[in-house]
């Protein structure tokens, strides 16, 4: 396996983010009352960081397979707004063997429109021998 080709999600709706608050019990109204975001001292409301985590995992998954994931570790490292576009990336880091399956290491990544990085992560995924 080499890397995984890129794939971009977005532009990142309001739709997007009031779908992702619901089904996942996060109603901060940070992340759709634009008001309350100002009066906090943002420009906007901002999107749900899982989100981008959710659609990096499902990057992952669609090369991969739900079923062979054994680890998914992200952080976030920037706040990202309605109207990005987030390109996901995956770099294989290493081939191992744990618990009687050979498994691949990723270093997977979430950039936006300008390239800067808003969420960092490393996965692991059971793959063929």
């Amino acid at each position: 396996m080499t890397d995984l080709p890129e794939r971009t999600f977005g532009p990142i709706t309001m739709t997007d983010i009031v779908r992702y608050q619901g089904a996942s019990g996060d109603l901060n109204p940070m992340h759709h009352d634009d008001e309350q975001a100002r009066a906090s001292g943002y420009p906007a409301a901002f999107s749900v960081g899982m989100l981008a985590a959710g659609w990096l995992a499902t990057y992952c998954t669609e090369h991969l397979g739900e079923e062979n994931v054994r680890r998914f570790r992200t952080r976030f490292t920037k706040v990202v707004y309605r109207g990005a576009e987030l390109t996901a990336s995956a770099e294989v880091v290493r081939y191992f063997d744990q618990d009687h399956e050979r498994r691949v290491e990723l270093a997977v990544r979430m950039r936006d429109d300008d390239g800067a990085l808003v969420v960092d992560g490393t996965a692991e995924f059971a793959v063929a021998g």
